[in-house]
């Protein structure tokens, strides 16, 4: 495990692996590094591939936790310019769900990304949940917060959330559930604009699986038509989980 120290003195904990052009995951909401492990190794004998875990996950500190602004995903991009840092000062960003977001947001602020790819960027979501999740950890509700995210902004079916809150890995969600407030907020529907994207230069291919919600598709269609040099791209037989067989060779090919 390396580190690297954000803007605000964070430490950010990350794998490397590999050899080749520099390649940086940025997972989504719910995942610390463990989400891209399998991914990150099936790309690492092609890319020199920067694993992390984002901000109050896994083995990363989150000093905004700490502060009055603790809510501030603007924090999160200074992360990964962190990272595109430890990477040499450039690198190719792949980012799943909420991840995505961040690396569009990145990318709009002018970090130094060669190739962006996004893999099912999430459809717009109301501003106002990031607020409502912000109560709730103010409340020290954290399960709440986790059902919240999961009803409203996943969809997950109310007897599946009724299910989900015995899984063996309930106690893991509520101890990020402070980061969902980020989620929330990067992937607001005032963020991720037309006017937003239109500004990114960045060659960017925007993936999404033909097993997943309707919405995914038609938000990675309306990114790459949006990007200056986006172009979309759907993955036969992909569903919105990380499958390294299915994603690889799509990244391989356009990076």
């Amino acid at each position: 495990m390396n580190q690297c120290i954000s803007r605000d003195g964070t430490p950010i904990a990350f794998d490397q692996q590999g050899q080749g052009p520099a390649l940086i995951l940025v997972l989504g909401a719910f995942n610390d590094r463990r989400a891209g492990a399998a991914l990150a190794q099936r790309l690492s004998s092609r890319f020199q591939v920067f694993n992390y875990d984002r901000r109050g996950r896994g083995q990363s500190g989150d000093a905004a936790q700490r502060t009055a602004d603790r809510h501030d995903s603007e924090r999160e991009l200074d992360d990964l310019e962190a990272l595109i840092g430890a990477a040499g000062g450039s690198a190719a960003v792949c980012g799943y769900s909420s991840g995505a977001s961040l690396a569009l947001l990145a990318a709009a602020r002018g970090a130094r990304i060669s190739r962006l790819v996004l893999y099912e960027l999430p459809p717009g979501q109301s501003p106002a949940h990031a607020a409502e999740l912000a109560s709730l950890i103010a409340e020290d509700r954290r399960g709440d917060a986790v059902e919240y995210f999961q009803r409203r902004l996943v969809g997950i079916p109310e007897p599946v959330v009724a299910r989900l809150r015995h899984a063996p890995f309930r106690p893991e969600l509520e101890a990020m559930a402070h980061t969902l407030v980020y989620d929330a907020s990067l992937v607001a529907s005032d963020r991720i604009t037309p006017a937003l994207l239109s500004t990114i230069q960045t060659p960017s291919l925007a993936l999404a699986g033909s097993e997943s919600p309707p919405g995914m598709r038609e938000a990675a269609e309306a990114a790459a038509s949006a990007l200056p040099n986006g172009r979309a791209l759907i993955l036969p037989g992909a569903t919105h989980d990380l499958d390294p067989e299915l994603l690889a060779p799509a990244l391989e090919s356009f990076l």
